[in-house]
């Protein structure tokens, strides 16, 4: 009996012992940096044993392996250690700053998390070979390459990337999806992903493989100097042959999922020369043909005609302006009219680009239009083009005069004389007609007694008006919401003053777009996430067509960085956030 009382007494001791250690439960990552070709172990450890244990969402990750659990308890001189411990192999389904979540545990009644860790996955990187490993035979037998068509393209010169998957012929490739997409930062590009893979033949070092095109994309360098070209990283789920046979002496195959990069590509882009290049070059470069034309030589003041300038042929028609007409000051211009017609494929940017000017002359004459002269640089000849229009003259034969020139052209001629008329002095009054002016006593009058009264009036109003102000002084949330309204009207009021200019004008949208939405979602910078904005205005009943909207204005804003634009395209950019904030006042 004295033996039990004992060991219960014993184990009372251990529980106790236990439960007066302070409860630590942490995330053990393998690494806090890698690869988005790479995989992450990651560890949650408890020194007390618990229960109900939940493991994050693993946001921006897959889970390959896991979860795996392990125990330990020791005893060292007398004192007790416990380590419970949940593992988890990861592999990042994208790169950037990501997190490992919190996860939980319940010890003692009393939910515990694990604080959360930061990891940072960057683009593909060179993994040492392990001919043990697993999946080291399919990675010697699944290849990404990027075959770039020139190597040293000049400024704003197409050229084209093509990604292949290539495949040994006794391996067969299940699936794959994308891991990472290259940027092309310092480019503007367009892809075309295929929508038929068709299987060609071909040689890859040397041997014979297979191979399927997943995408082309046209690419036009925004700077000069080598540039890198960011890898594409695909998942890849694939059958290889071994070395071992079943009972009928067939080769076994062996099922395994890899991560296959493109090798980084670097282009050196050469400069556009100096030799020979105009001060008003507008960045063109390719091989274009340039008009001007006009619907009507003659016709009458007041009615209108239009003025079509055009560039046509292949090269970046989308990254540059068109020259603008120097019209005489006596007709009346409108804004242009876009009515560009440009194709992108695989051999760059063709088409039409042009601007149709609205001109409605006031007055009887003739007007000259003079000769507009558009240059490009052609990579061919490597050399400056410039093609002139020939100078065109409007003649307007119905309509009145204009005054302003009949007068300048008399200038000229001999002075005539000037008879003046009998009358012309006829406005001035020679007779006055005045009356006396009474004069009225001021004290007691009305007006005195309202001006004694007035300072009694405008004490209780100046009370109100004090403690109206200290309210709204006092009203932090309001007066928070209130600023950012008046800042996203002024960031919008800037934007449009910037219209032409890209950075300005997407940097002050941009701003204009957050305040808006501090101001009508009571939100934080901190938390505009799209999926966060997408939330908020569905559960205020935005119609969804509105909010895809104001996501693809934000999205707008950050491609901008990237990608150059025309004057166009931010109009139209304008227009469309003007459009779209005062829907979404409407609907809330």
């Amino acid at each position: 009996m004295k033996m039990k009382s004992n060991i219960v007494y014993l184990f009372l001791l251990i529980g106790t012992v236990l439960f007066a250690q302070d409860v630590q439960f942490n995330a053990k990552l393998s690494k806090n940096r890698l690869g988005v070709n790479e995989r992450l172990r990651v560890d949650f450890i408890m020194n007390q044993d618990g229960d109900n244990f939940r493991a994050p969402s693993f946001e921006g990750f897959s889970v390959v392996g896991g979860p795996s659990q392990t125990t330990s308890r020791q005893w060292v001189n007398g004192k007790s250690s416990f380590s419970k411990t949940y593992s988890y192999v990861l592999s990042p389904t994208k790169r950037g700053n990501l997190e490992i979540g919190q996860a939980e545990i319940t010890v003692g009644g009393q939910i515990y998390k694990s604080p959360p860790v930061p990891v940072t996955v960057t683009a593909a990187v060179e993994v040492p070979k392990d001919p043990n490993d697993p999946t080291y035979l399919a990675k010697e037998k699944v290849h990404l390459v990027a075959e770039v068509s020139k190597n040293s393209p000049y400024l704003n010169e197409a050229f084209t990337i093509v990604y292949k998957l290539y495949v040994s012929k006794e391996t067969s490739v299940n699936n794959w999806r994308e891991l990472d997409s290259p940027k092309f930062a310092d480019f503007w590009s367009q892809s075309a992903d295929e929508k038929q893979f068709k299987i060609y033949e071909g040689k890859y070092k040397g041997e014979d493989y297979r191979y399927v095109i997943l995408r082309r994309t046209v690419l036009y360098p925004q700077k000069t100097g080598k540039l890198e070209i960011e890898p594409l990283s695909l998942s890849v789920a694939v059958s290889v042959p071994t070395n071992r046979r079943d009972i009928f002496g067939r080769i076994l195959s062996k099922s395994a999922n890899i991560t296959v990069s493109a090798p980084i590509r670097t282009v050196d882009v050469k400069p556009l020369p100096d030799a020979g290049k105009p001060d008003y070059f507008s960045g063109a470069v390719g091989e274009f043909d340039f008009k001007v034309t006009s619907n009507k030589d003659t016709l009458d003041a007041g009615e209108a005609f239009q003025l079509k300038l055009q560039v046509q042929g292949k090269g970046n028609l989308k990254l540059f302006e068109l020259p603008k007409p120097n019209l005489p000051s006596t007709l009346e211009v409108y804004e242009p009219e876009n009515g560009d017609k440009i194709r992108t494929n695989l051999a760059g940017m063709s088409g039409l680009k042009e601007d149709t000017y609205t001109v409605v002359p006031q007055f009887k004459g003739s007007y000259p239009i003079p000769p507009l002269s558009f240059t490009y640089f052609n990579p061919k000849t490597k050399s400056y083009e410039r093609i002139t229009s020939q100078e065109r003259v409007i003649t307007v034969e119905n309509g009145p005069t204009d005054t302003a020139s009949a007068i300048s052209d008399t200038n000229d001629t001999k002075q005539q004389q000037v008879v003046a008329s009998d009358n012309q002095f006829q406005y001035i009054k020679t007779t006055a007609n005045l009356k006396p002016v009474t004069q009225e006593k001021f004290f007691k009058s009305t007006l005195f007694w309202m001006l004694s009264l007035l300072p009694f009036l405008l004490i209780p109003i100046a009370i109100l008006l004090r403690k109206k102000k200290e309210s709204y002084a006092n009203d932090v949330t309001g007066n928070r919401i209130r600023k950012a309204d008046k800042l996203a009207r002024k960031f919008l009021a800037t934007a449009k003053k910037n219209l032409g200019s890209q950075k300005e004008f997407y940097i002050a949208m941009e701003r204009a777009l957050h305040n808006y939405l501090k101001a009508k979602l009571n939100i934080t910078t901190s938390e505009m996430s799209k999926d966060r904005i997408t939330r908020l205005l569905k559960e205020r009943d935005v119609d969804q067509n509105t909010t895809i909207e104001f996501i693809s204005l934000l999205e707008s804003c950050e491609f901008a960085r990237y990608t150059p634009s025309s004057s166009v395209a931010m109009q139209q950019d304008y227009d469309k956030a003007v459009r779209v904030i005062s829907a979404i006042d409407k609907q809330l």
